[in-house]
């Protein structure tokens, strides 16, 4: 999942980076509202948006007014001060999604933001499947015929937007800005590498990822394969 991560406190901001990638999340960092509004433009699709609302420039309130001013439905989770309670009264009827107060645990915030996302995707059980290969949206595991799937944050990212549209293909950009933050140094065909380390993963299972020519990469059981070939 990307998520755009608004937060001044460079400490604070470092933290939270590494740990939600190591979790398989894809976070891009802004540490101001002029900032957060330049990635909000640019049209990178955001699963959510985690925001401080002490930012440097502007209150972080602007933020979210500008989005749901601006027709922006992403899910928005709110970080605010222990017990500001007029402050979340605000941010939610200004059109947050949920808060979270500080100091909190990192393992509350990614299941507050997998909540939210499951929530934007009208999905009330959080599993999906494409033949033996499952997702399990609490634990954020992947399973290969019941067994657990090691995955570096990159393959989870990647299997996670081809399992959220199997059956359908995904463009490389896409699938590459859901894989690397904006800061990535890494070029265009470095989705290719984490691709071929998840088709090894995968191989002899019944599920497979194919190149669509034209058109990007897609998920599908080997048995649709043999069906659609026939």
């Amino acid at each position: 999942m990307r998520i755009l991560l608004v937060e001044d406190e460079h400490d604070m901001a470092s933290w939270l980076s590494r740990a939600l990638k190591q979790s398989g999340f894809v976070p891009d960092h802004a540490a101001d509202a002029r900032t957060a509004g330049a990635f909000l433009a640019s049209g990178t699709e955001y699963d959510a948006v985690v925001l401080d609302l002490g930012l440097p420039d502007r209150h972080g309130m602007s933020v979210l007014t500008a989005m749901r001013d601006g027709g922006d439905r992403t899910p928005v989770l709110v970080l605010t001060a222990q017990g500001a309670l007029p402050e979340r009264v605000r941010a939610l009827n200004l059109g947050a999604d949920d808060f979270l107060a500080k100091p909190f645990a990192i393992e509350e915030l990614e299941a507050r933001l997998a909540a939210l996302v499951r929530r934007s995707h009208g999905r009330q059980h959080p599993r999906l499947q494409c033949a033996s290969l499952a997702y399990d949206g609490d634990s954020r595991a992947f399973t290969l015929a019941g067994a657990l799937l090691q995955l570096t944050p990159r393959e989870h990212a990647a299997l996670t937007a081809l399992l959220m549209r199997a059956g359908t293909p995904v463009g490389k950009s896409q699938l590459y800005g859901k894989v690397f933050p904006h800061d990535s140094n890494a070029g265009p065909d470095a989705i290719e590498q984490v691709l071929h380390r998840l088709r090894r993963k995968l191989a002899g299972s019944d599920v497979h990822i194919v190149t669509v020519r034209g058109l990007g990469y897609l998920l599908e059981s080997t048995a649709h394969a043999d069906a659609a070939g026939t």
